[in-house]
């Protein structure tokens, strides 16, 4: 098996390539990745230790796809990936890469006749109409109510059935571009495809920022007795996201290499679900106890563009086609970033303190 995976010297292309290499004996994997983000050259250290061909290029750049070799999956996992991206600044490298560079990799797995899965987001699915489900409120978080009130909400949380109409972000909506772009060439350009709508990824190796890796970096602050806001919702922290470790994600990758056929063609929710949920305010009881730090943590009432109060995964559908689900707790998920942020705290200081 010949996999190429774009964005692969980042947190989620690298920790899948070392994983898929380790897993699949025998199989060939190229990381394909332009090294802008801060922090994923040291992941080429380690794609080297385990005999992963790194290729330096650029997904927004054609040419760039023009001497990579022919695979059987590529997986695109490359992205400007903050939500707050393009907001202040010009779009364009948001666009060009979280949507052009689909594009370009779609055409490439057209000429390879490689088959495609695709990293997206749960950020397609609207702002106000997640803040309009209906919810409780507890010592320590928000919760779903009984009734949401709104299609394509359980309990367990948000269905490949809930509505994507109305604005998003300007990264939702490249990734939401990119998904419907997917469809037209698997139906119209025989490229085999899966899309995978991830919440928020995490686990070692993650260089975490405010923005995208909220979860590392809050661990990180505690480690390194710096301070952190509660951001909007009264300042409160207590609005819940589901969290998914990289291994579970690695497990509902796996499953789809070998067994394709079962998920072809398929859009589905992959996250950590109710299972693996947590507050801010809970996540901060999880680092102070890990690292037996308390730091000030300031309450601002302000609400943050794009914000939203809960997000959970109903992960029924991803379940009902091989029974895949999530293993983690938060309290494990945060145990691994712990260990890995000790064992190697000097050389991530300065990118995480």
């Amino acid at each position: 098996m010949r996999v190429l995976i774009t964005g692969g010297a980042g947190f989620v292309g690298s920790n899948l390539a070392i994983k898929i290499k380790q897993h699949f004996i025998g199989s060939e994997v190229f990381a394909f990745d332009n090294l802008k983000r801060r922090g994923s050259e040291l992941n080429l250290t380690r794609l080297k230790q385990f005999q992963i061909q790194f290729i330096h290029g650029d997904v927004r750049m054609k040419s760039d796809f023009a001497e990579l070799p022919e695979v059987d999956f590529i997986i695109d996992a490359s992205a400007e990936p903050s939500v707050l991206s393009g907001l202040n600044t010009s779009p364009d490298y948001l666009i060009d890469t979280n949507f052009s560079g689909t594009i370009n990799c779609l055409n490439y797995a057209s000429r390879s006749k490689a088959k495609m899965i695709f990293i997206s987001t749960s950020r397609v699915y609207p702002i106000a109409k997640i803040n309009n489900i209906r919810f409780t409120e507890n010592e320590s978080r928000f919760e779903i109510d009984n009734t949401p009130g709104v299609i394509g909400c359980t309990r367990e949380g948000i269905t490949e059935n809930f509505s994507v109409q109305g604005p998003r972000s300007l990264y939702g909506a490249t990734k939401l571009a990119s998904e419907l772009m997917i469809e037209e060439y698997n139906e119209f350009l025989n490229v085999p495809s899966i899309i995978n709508r991830c919440g928020v990824i995490t686990g070692p190796f993650q260089m975490g920022k405010v923005d995208q890796g909220v979860i590392v970096l809050w661990l990180a602050k505690h480690y390194y007795n710096k301070s952190l806001a509660y951001y909007g919702f009264n300042g409160s922290g207590k609005q819940v996201r589901d969290i998914l470790h990289i291994d579970d994600l690695f497990s509902l990758i796996a499953d789809q290499l070998q067994n394709f056929h079962l998920y072809q063609g398929k859009t589905l929710n992959s996250g950590g679900g109710r299972n693996c949920s947590v507050s801010l305010r809970e996540l901060t009881d999880v680092c102070r106890k890990l690292t037996g730090n308390v730091i000030p943590i300031e309450e601002v009432k302000e609400e943050r563009i794009a914000d939203v109060r809960i997000y959970l995964t109903d992960n029924s559908y991803a379940t009902s086609i091989n029974n895949w689900k999530p293993k983690h707790t938060p309290e494990s998920v945060m145990k691994d970033i712990y260990s890995w942020l000790h064992e190697n705290h000097k050389q991530l200081e300065p990118i995480l303190s």
